[in-house]
């Protein structure tokens, strides 16, 4: 908490905005994961907090963490998950509870037969999939496992479920999984493939940067956000101002306040450099 509470002291009731949220994939990094020259120069020389508020889970940070001069706080999982690295401390989480699960899932298998369905578990950790989910990376990682059974998937609290179908594409896949559950969880997606990010009700990017600057005295208005993708829709519409990559979805260009230059240009790092005069 004392790492947490010392980000942020830092900045000044004098400047254009008290914090700076920035998605990760697409926006903070470029297109190969690193983080530019320019964007590693503006995030030493920020004189405001910088928050992560990403889809990714805790185990995902590091990758980040590493390059950067010093971790800052970040918001996972869609919001479900507020995290402090400088004590590798959990400070909130929003899961998936057992029974909505057991619901969300049996809702979807009968929506959509061929239906592949993992879960980010222990606050992002941990990650579980069924046997026709299709693993990428982390195949080797002790975190990381297929699951013996299917009841194995709603044995336990998750901060995100996630779905994927062979069968159907992007769009039209989402707006399935959408209807099937409207009411009932949150549903989002930041790929360009037929995968679907399923939270609680309630659960976004919004809520959870919400949360952490309620308990810093920061007001919405006072935040700068930057994102690219829809998952990203939430966090843009709720800060004060909100700058969609020059690579952004169409659907969230609609919705900021300015388009700025793409990932791959350290976009993030030309906009901080303007409004704070860096």
């Amino acid at each position: 908490m004392n790492g947490l509470a010392s980000v942020f002291r830092r900045g000044s009731t004098q400047l254009p905005y008290r914090l700076v949220a920035s998605d990760i994939d697409g926006t903070l990094i470029r297109d190969d994961g690193t983080l530019g020259k320019l964007t590693l120069d503006v995030i030493h020389a920020l004189p405001v907090p910088l928050v992560l508020v990403t889809g990714r889970p805790v185990r995902w940070l590091r990758q980040l963490y590493d390059q950067m001069p010093q971790p800052v706080p970040a918001v996972c999982a869609n919001g479900a998950v507020v995290y402090d690295p400088d004590t590798d401390t959990i400070l909130r989480t929003d899961p998936l509870s057992v029974d909505l699960l057991l619901d969300v899932s049996k809702r979807l298998r009968e929506a959509v037969p061929d239906v592949a369905l993992a879960v980010e578990v222990e606050d992002g950790r941990k990650f579980w999939y069924e046997e026709t989910w299709p693993v990428r990376w982390e195949a080797d990682n002790d975190n990381v496992r297929v699951l013996s059974t299917p009841e194995e998937l709603t044995s336990v609290p998750a901060v995100k479920l996630l779905a994927r179908s062979a069968n159907h594409e992007p769009g039209p896949f989402f707006e399935l999984i959408s209807q099937t559950l409207a009411g009932v969880a949150e549903t989002t997606h930041s790929s360009k493939s037929a995968l679907v990010e399923i939270s609680a009700t309630g659960v976004t990017k919004a809520a959870g940067l919400a949360w952490l600057c309620e308990r810093q005295g920061i007001e919405a208005s006072e935040v700068i956000a930057f994102g690219d993708m829809p998952n990203d829709i939430p966090l843009l519409t709720w800060a004060g101002h909100s700058v969609a990559m020059g690579n952004a979805h169409p659907a969230v260009r609609a919705v900021a306040d300015e388009i700025g230059r793409t990932n791959d240009e350290d976009g993030v790092a030309v906009h901080l450099r303007t409004v704070f005069g860096l």
